[in-house]
């Protein structure tokens, strides 16, 4: 028998210890260890895909509330006989440190939150995923030892050397059990691996290392919760979240495979270098199309700014050439007048120079007029030769002039 009680795993005998006035609850203590470890796992390969230091904390503080919420009311949804039953107290729905978190709404309602983190650093939401997804993982194998301290969620009786040990108390019966809070937990440390080990492997991106870690936790919630004993609601005989790990399985499958065709290989930036400048995915090929657009309509008004510089340009060649043929026009009407004064003062000239050799001739034919007047009546007047032959050598002389 002595050695039958030491083959199993005690359980706490208490959940909370107190600190004074302030109670510090294991379980809650299990979860913020595991929010740590995540959030920094997450950083240090956040930084090593190009990312800046602290991103992953600050969209955490929007992602971790929101999880918290969503862990919270899925498990009241789906257990809701514990809080609104008869004779319980439906304020117990609001005491999360006694446990229920429902890991399907965790995720979920934490993707939202997450999602607002992301769209206001302009950041990628698979991206960010990606870099948190062993380290979720993590967290969920940290976060399942506070179902230790609270003596819950464990699986059928058993009598194996790694049985869990568990007290008399509300809704439960003591004996040993399976501890599948120890399985589940060291399931999620094999699957936080399996990320770590396929993502540098194969440079998984866009949201394909956050969908393997959930189909490969979802193959091990499956067998585990299959395990369990704990009030649960049954679909055809399986447990809810049974169903609820087959379908998420298959959505995180499908997903994997559309986005390795679609999308292959991994982000290039995974953040911008100012958050101010950065746009979301959506916002981002709205500014692309705007800025094609306003590219497009200033290579056109360019076009046509150099179609009126050119017709300005052909309209300014026109007129200058019209200006230079009124130019040349005018030229040649000033030398065609000139032409013709010239001409005109050349005949003033001839005129002038006739007229003078009229008054020059003149004098010289009045004594032959003289001559003829003292002739006698009836004969012949007397030619003077001396007198003539000057009068007949000037005259070719005169009209060389």
């Amino acid at each position: 028998m002595p050695a039958m009680t030491l083959a199993y795993i005690p359980s706490p005998s208490t959940g909370v210890i107190h600190l004074g006035p302030i109670p510090l609850r294991g379980y809650a203590f299990c979860i913020i260890i595991g929010v740590f470890v995540a959030v920094w796992l997450g950083n240090k390969r956040w930084i090593a895909r190009g990312g800046k230091p602290g991103t992953v904390a600050d969209i955490a503080v929007w992602a971790v509330p929101f999880g918290l919420v969503g862990g919270r009311l899925y498990h009241v949804i789906t257990d809701y006989q514990l809080y609104f039953g008869e004779g319980r107290n439906w304020v117990d729905a609001f005491k999360i440190w006694e446990g229920g978190l429902g890991i399907w709404g965790a995720i979920a309602l934490g993707a939202v939150g997450a999602w607002i983190g992301c769209r206001l650093r302009g950041i990628p939401l698979p991206a960010w995923a990606d870099a948190l997804a062993p380290g979720i993982a993590i967290a969920q194998a940290c976060g399942r030892w506070g179902n230790w301290f609270n003596q819950e969620l464990y699986g059928r009786a058993t009598d194996l050397p790694w049985a869990l040990e568990i007290s008399e108390g509300p809704n439960r019966v003591a004996g040993t059990y399976h501890p599948t809070f120890l399985y589940e937990s060291l399931w999620c440390l094999g699957v936080a691996a399996l990320v770590i080990w396929a993502d540098r492997r194969f440079k998984l991106g866009h949201g394909r290392a956050f969908a393997l870690y959930v189909a490969a936790y979802c193959l091990g919630r499956g067998w585990i919760e299959y395990m369990r004993v704990d009030e649960a609601h049954h679909i055809l005989g399986l447990r809810l979240n049974v169903w609820t790990a087959i379908v998420v399985f298959v959505l995180a499958v499908v997903y994997f495979v559309l986005s390795a065709k679609l999308r292959p290989g991994r982000e290039a930036v995974v953040e911008p270098a100012d958050p101010k400048d950065a746009l979301p995915e959506g916002d981002a090929a709205r500014a692309a199309k705007d800025a094609g657009a306003k590219d497009a309509g200033s290579k056109d008004a360019g076009s046509k700014d150099a179609g009126s510089k050119d017709a300005a340009s052909k309209d300014a060649g026109s007129k200058d050439a019209g200006s230079k043929d009124a130019a040349s026009k005018a030229v040649a009407s000033k030398a065609v007048a000139s032409k013709d004064v010239g001409s005109e003062d050349a005949e003033v000239k001839a005129g002038a120079s006739k007229e003078a050799d009229v008054k020059d001739a003149g004098p010289k034919d009045a004594p032959a007029a003289a001559d003829a007047e003292d002739a006698e009546p009836g004969k012949p007047a007397k030619a003077d030769l001396t007198k003539a032959a000057p009068a007949e050598s000037v005259a070719p002389e005169a009209g060389k002039k």
